[in-house]
């Protein structure tokens, strides 16, 4: 049986960092809000989802 040397334990997913930084940012913003629940539109605050939809240009206008 041939056994795969074992390499660094310091191995780095960079995509599920940033998603368990958004979770993290998530569960602040929950634990924050005075109501039960966060509704789509703060979500969408939190994750910054409006930049990604709307980016801006070099002037810093929002494109159409």
């Amino acid at each position: 049986m041939h056994v795969a040397p074992a390499r660094g334990t310091a191995v780095q997913d960079h995509v599920a960092l940033a998603e368990i930084e958004l979770c993290g940012d998530l569960i602040i913003a929950a634990s924050a809000a005075r109501e039960d629940r966060l509704t789509p539109d703060q979500i969408d605050e939190v994750l910054k989802v409006a930049e990604e939809r709307h980016p801006h240009t070099p002037n810093n206008t929002p494109t159409p």
